[in-house]
């Protein structure tokens, strides 16, 4: 398929068009191949980054292959074999590696950079406006994940702060931060990465909205099943999802207990509201800080979404199907790295069971290729 111009407002006509090309997007486009659609004919990926490796290749340069979370394999390819040997690679760099490496080997033909804004129904077609063209497609697997859409509670007193604020989004080094103190917010693996980072060269505060769990012991198979399902349970009822490690915990690892040798696991309870010069809790207690540092997640990028209408008054979305990718409200749509599939082994699994369940419902069969 050539490349659409973005000033042509015929709407080019496919099958399936996947948004995003992180873990999730790659799965889906890997599985709709298998499945005897064309890339570029059949099925289009759209994806807006200027390059291959999702959201990968907006993590900070500290973060490497020994310290991240296991990168799972994509079907079809070892990120072993792609990434070689040496822990100390920024994942940054990696992980983009691995995804060109992929992309190139089973010719998935990425668009790319091309921004979706929306996605309009129009009766037996769904209409996917981008600045790189117009696309009517029978379905849709969205794969937009969460990391444009940082999440940061909307505390009493924030815009007065008179000091730094920051999400994760936007962090890169611990240096940056040398003299000051920062406080930081958030009970998630990020959240302590960058804690241990921040307090080996500055002075940090660590605050919670809950006591953080952590996880003694081997999490296996069954424990894991355990913690997708409960997750997994929340989108089948029409609820907002919970992230996973919400219910996992935190594991015990060596680097925990080395923080917590050190001091810097002294969690504090959420504060009730920012002052200009930091923070105060609902006791009057009163902590002046340099930097605040919102380790407080994302939140699914699926505004482009709204007009198909598919949320619940709950602000959550019906989600059906064998791994709860297929919403329910519109069965052309489903949602991959959502919910039970935000983890990468999620997202590998959720890939291929959305493309044979739209294929499937869609009547599309190999034979008619």
């Amino acid at each position: 398929m050539t490349d659409p111009s973005p000033n042509t407002r015929t709407a080019i006509k496919l099958d399936i068009v996947v948004i995003g090309a992180g873990q999730a997007g790659l799965s889906s486009a890997y599985h709709l191949k298998q499945l005897g659609l064309t890339p570029g004919r059949d099925f289009l990926v759209l994806d807006r980054a200027p390059q291959p490796g999702g959201a990968w290749q907006y993590r900070w340069p500290s973060l490497t292959l020994s310290t991240v979370n296991r990168v799972h394999d994509l079907p079809g390819l070892s990120f072993a074999d792609s990434a070689g040997g040496d822990d100390s690679v920024m994942a940054s760099v990696a992980v983009p590696h691995y995804f060109a490496a992929y992309e190139e080997r089973f010719g998935l033909n990425v668009l790319r950079p091309a921004t979706v804004n929306v996605v309009c129904d129009r009766g037996e077609r769904l209409r996917v406006e981008s600045d790189r063209g117009l696309f009517s497609v029978r379905g849709l697997i969205n794969a937009t994940g969460t990391w444009e859409k940082p999440y940061i509670p909307d505390y009493p007193g924030r815009d007065s702060f008179r000091g730094r604020q920051l999400h994760t989004q936007q962090f890169r080094t611990a240096e940056d931060f040398s003299g000051q103190h920062v406080l930081i917010v958030g009970g998630g693996i990020s959240a302590i990465q960058l804690l241990d980072q921040i307090s080996q060269v500055t002075r940090t505060t660590w605050v919670t909205r809950t006591p953080p769990r952590f996880r003694t012991g081997p999490f296996d198979q069954e424990a894991g099943r355990a913690a997708v399902k409960l997750v997994e349970d929340r989108v089948r009822a029409g609820l907002p999802p919970n992230s996973v490690v919400s219910v996992t915990g935190l594991p015990l690892t060596p680097a925990i207990e080395a923080m917590r040798t050190r001091g810097v696991l002294e969690r504090q309870e959420m504060f009730s509201e920012i002052t200009p010069s930091g923070v105060r809790w609902a006791d009057g207690r009163t902590l002046d800080v340099d930097v605040i540092l919102w380790c407080t997640g994302f939140r699914s990028a699926l505004d482009h979404l709204a007009p198909l209408q598919l949320r619940e008054e709950s602000g959550g979305i019906t989600m059906t199907g064998r791994l709860a990718t297929q919403v329910a409200r519109d069965p052309r749509v489903h949602l991959v790295g959502y919910g039970p599939s935000a983890s990468t082994i999620g997202a590998n699994r959720a890939g291929a069971v959305a493309a044979r369940e739209l294929t499937g419902f869609l009547g599309i069969t190999p034979t008619q290729r």
